[in-house]
């Protein structure tokens, strides 16, 4: 039999699915925010969560 062919495993996977409602303002301003930086909404608010936790220590 040939090795297993495809994708590797990711070390850390992204298996969580979370969903969060915005209201227009706060969509818009995202959007905003992400065409400037070149980021996906996934990504921008990955980093705000991070800037959250880092504020905390």
């Amino acid at each position: 039999m040939s090795p297993r062919t495809g994708r590797p495993k990711s070390e850390n996977p992204k298996n969580v699915d979370l969903k969060i409602r915005f209201d227009q303002a706060t969509n818009q301003r995202l959007l905003q925010y992400c065409e400037r930086h070149g980021v996906t909404r996934t990504e921008a608010i990955r980093r705000g969560i991070q800037l959250l936790l880092e504020q905390e220590k």
